[in-house]
């Protein structure tokens, strides 16, 4: 379901824009459909053809998604396993300091390798309209004033639905538009679309490596842009739109934590409009990965940071229930295979 199926129904029901955006607003903000407000009571300004409508309509959007499962964590965040509507399920992250971190697929085609999401490949897109019910969602818990795209999913393929969610909450949804990112391995068709929007996200690109052969292996099906260049890209678009790009480094010992690295880093990097988030691997005993020691993560930022990088540490929301990207939804789909092979004949 797409944003403007939305605006259509309300339409059909009698709405004019200035209806359906009141009725749009209240839904973002987690509330009923005809609320009103402080000053003005619902049949003060919605025609009663529409007021007939909103119960239907609130059933529709309460379908779009629901919560599964909640985990918070000690960190103040909370992984919400959301089922959508036809029964797939998605992670949506509730994080400190009012953020929230939304998917925008059911599965991904990147295939990261030392991403659980991608294990799955891609199942199917998540509408417009499902993105932003995952912002209405978790506005019944707390207040979300930042929605990042880095859940499940390659936010760049499915450009179209993403960018109707960034436009609509960057408008209605009231989200200061820096506080609403975009995030990407790289795609082209991002540097060609972001700057001609009307709402123009934040951008956090996944660099993690200088080198152009092991970002290959380390990220098997994204496009084939170097390093140098995808920074190149970054740089132009922060220019056009005033704030750094977040450059994401997930950290994996052994393998993109050595000397060589930071210098590269330092040689991609400087002065550039940026921020290096350097993210440790959420890493569990049996994987093929680990995250390197503290006092490594610890060397690495004050190297980088006192040669003029700014450098951040940003640990995944809810580490200690094990949820990393994809791992919430991976178990319940394992809990759900195991109980239908459990099942008696009939």
């Amino acid at each position: 379901m797409r944003i403007s199926d939305i605006h259509q129904h309300l339409a059909e029901l009698g709405a004019l824009p200035v209806h359906s955006g009141r009725v749009v607003r209240a839904w973002l903000q987690g509330k009923p459909l005809d609320a009103g407000t402080r000053r003005q009571h619902t049949e003060h300004f919605l025609p009663l053809s529409v007021r007939a409508g909103l119960p239907a309509l609130a059933e529709r959007l309460d379908g779009l998604v629901r919560l599964r499962s909640e985990h918070p964590g000690a960190d103040g965040s909370a992984r919400l396993l959301v089922a959508l509507n036809d029964g797939q399920m998605v992670e949506s992250v509730l994080l400190p300091r009012d953020g929230l971190c939304v998917s925008t697929q059911v599965g991904c085609a990147v295939g990261c390798v030392f991403c659980m999401t991608g294990k799955s490949g891609l199942l199917r897109q998540v509408g417009s309209a499902e993105i932003v019910a995952q912002v209405a969602l978790a506005r019944r818990f707390r207040a979300v004033k930042k929605v990042v795209f880095m859940g499940m999913g390659e936010p760049a393929h499915n450009l179209d639905n993403v960018l109707e969610a960034i436009d609509l909450l960057g408008t209605d949804g009231g989200i200061g538009h820096k506080n609403l990112v975009f995030s990407t391995v790289g795609d082209p068709r991002v540097f060609e679309r972001l700057p001609q929007e009307r709402v123009k996200p934040a951008l956090a690109l996944s660099l993690h490596t200088t080198r152009a052969d092991l970002r290959e292996r380390l990220l098997p099906k994204a496009p084939r842009i170097a390093p140098d260049e995808l920074v190149d890209l970054g740089e132009r678009y922060a220019r056009t739109i005033g704030y750094p790009i977040q450059y994401q480094w997930t950290l994996l010992r052994g393998i993109n934590d050595s000397q060589e690295e930071m210098d590269g880093i330092l040689r991609l990097l400087k002065g550039k409009y940026a921020v290096m988030n350097l993210i440790p691997y959420n890493s569990l005993d049996d994987d093929d990965y680990q995250r390197p020691e503290g006092e490594r993560i610890v060397q690495m930022v004050r190297y980088l940071h006192s040669r003029g990088i700014l450098t951040k540490v940003r640990n995944s929301a809810g580490q200690d229930v094990e949820g990393g990207c994809g791992q919430l939804r991976a178990r319940a789909v394992e809990l759900v295979n195991t109980r239908r092979l459990q099942r008696p004949a009939s």
